[in-house]
């Protein structure tokens, strides 16, 4: 694939999300942000910093960047900056790419960042 389509990939579950905004990077930028109500719970990135990968950050549960970085070295890094709060890169340029699996991570980082919503009472 390439970097367009998987940007449009990863846009499409992104996207799919309630109330997420897609901020583009400025021109010559390589770090598109999903966000929801202004918190970022995504970064889609081509070639950062000269990195050679093109990868999705997103935030992780406590354990989870540990435990998928050491079963899937090669699809799997703790991302400059971020990776020491637990976020995760996954590499989307490699063969084998889990789209299912992504998906589930992306939603539960977009779960980890999305504002609590207030309930109505129940009866």
């Amino acid at each position: 694939m390439t970097t367009d389509e998987l940007l449009a990939r990863v846009r499409a579950i992104c996207t799919a999300l309630p109330e997420v905004e897609e901020h583009a990077p400025p021109v010559g930028g390589s770090m598109t942000a999903f966000k929801v109500r202004g918190k970022t719970f995504a970064w889609f990135c081509d070639n950062h910093h000269g990195d050679g990968r093109i990868a999705v950050w997103y935030k992780g549960a406590p354990g989870v960047q540990l435990a998928l970085v050491q079963s899937h070295p090669d699809r799997y890094f703790a991302p400059p900056y971020v990776g020491p709060k637990g976020w995760i890169g996954a590499r989307v340029d490699v063969d084998g790419v889990d789209w299912e699996e992504l998906e589930d991570l992306l939603d539960e980082s977009y779960r980890m960042t999305a504002p609590k919503r207030k309930g109505s009472a129940s009866a």
